[in-house]
Formats: structure tokens, C-alpha cells, sequence
């Protein structure tokens, strides 16, 4: 049986996260669904990177633009994360240095036009850093799922979305909330309400 100490710890992580998600910065939500939504009109390419938690956060991100529209008879947008490929991250890593991971794939990968989605908790992270300038000199939309005030990436990226926490915990809860939002939405303007 929860104790009244584990009972505190429980409402008290709840509570916060109400509090995060309701300061939450609506209008870049608001702009990442516009540019996600023209990407799959156009077909063009969305490209999610992160490291760590984050990199999960890519990960499912991913699978969801995938399959979220492809399991409802949708063609689902071109995503795909550049954390996934193991062989070509410990190679660009082991020969080039691990700040150059995800630039290296996007200057392999992208065209003009594509997206690219860079999440990070701190927003300071050297490969995503490197990844948002290659993706700005493709020619890529750049937005930033962010937290911590937004660190370097707040500045660089055309959109950003920064969770306004200094605690992990929190801005990867709502990283992945945002990834479930960004989903139904597209599934609701591209397959319809149901």
C-alpha cells in the first residue's frame, strides 16, 4: 500500500507537470503542426534527432509521423531518426568524432525543403548544434523541441518549443506528449475525425 510520503512524491511530480504543461508556448506547437502538415503535402523529408532520453524521444517520434497516419490507410510522413542507425553513428563517431553524428547523415540525407525536429533538454548538446547549421545550410525548417530556457538551439532553430522546466523529467514527459499531440492532429487533418 502508497504510503502518505510516496502519495506527496506522486501528486507533487503530477502537480508540476500541470503547471509545466499549462505554460507551455502554444504558438510554436501551433507552427510546428503548419510546417509537419505542409511536409507531408509536399512529401518532403522529416529528419528527428537527440541524444540519450531525447534520442528515444526521436525514436518514437519517428515510428509515430510513420505509422500514425499509415495504420489509418494514410500515407505517412517520410520521418525517420538519425539516432537509429547504429553502424553509421560509432562510424562517423569512431572516424569524424561524435559531434559530427547527425550532420554527417543530414548532408548525406536531406534536400531543401526537408524538416528537421532537434530535441534536446538542455539545448546545447555539440551534435545537435552541428546538426541544426548542416540542416540550415540543406536548406532544411528547423524546430526545436527544447527545454532549460533553450540553451544555443533557442536561437538557431525557426522554431522553437521550449518546455519551461530545468528538470529532465518534465521536458522529456512533454517532448513526448508533444509527439503525441503532433500525431493525432495529423491523423485528424489528413484522415479525418474518428
Amino acid at each position: 500500500m502508497a504510503g502518505p510520503d510516496r502519495l506527496d512524491f506522486a501528486r507533487r511530480y503530477v502537480d508540476t507537470l500541470g503547471t509545466v504543461l499549462r505554460a507551455l508556448p502554444l504558438d510554436g506547437i501551433a507552427a510546428t503542426l503548419e510546417i509537419l502538415e505542409r511536409a507531408h503535402a509536399a512529401r518532403k523529408r522529416v529528419l528527428v534527432v537527440g541524444n540519450g532520453g531525447s534520442a528515444a524521444t526521436a525514436s518514437h517520434m519517428a515510428n509515430d509521423l510513420v505509422w500514425g497516419l499509415a495504420h489509418v490507410g494514410k500515407l505517412g510522413l517520410r520521418a525517420s531518426s538519425l539516432s537509429d542507425n547504429v553502424p553509421v553513428v560509432t562510424a562517423i563517431a569512431n572516424d569524424r568524432g561524435y559531434q559530427d553524428v547527425f550532420a554527417v547523415q543530414i548532408e548525406t540525407h536531406a534536400d531543401p525543403g526537408d524538416v528537421l525536429i532537434a530535441v534536446s533538454g538542455s539545448g546545447n548538446s555539440a551534435n545537435v548544434l552541428r546538426a541544426v547549421d548542416a540542416a540550415k545550410a540543406k536548406g532544411m525548417t528547423t524546430i526545436g523541441f527544447l527545454g532549460m530556457e533553450g540553451g544555443k538551439l533557442r536561437r538557431m532553430v525557426d522554431v522553437a518549443v521550449v518546455v519551461p522546466s530545468n528538470d529532465y523529467g518534465p521536458i522529456e514527459d512533454v517532448h513526448m506528449m508533444l509527439d503525441h499531440l503532433i500525431t493525432a492532429y495529423l491523423r485528424d487533418r489528413i484522415a479525418g475525425p474518428g
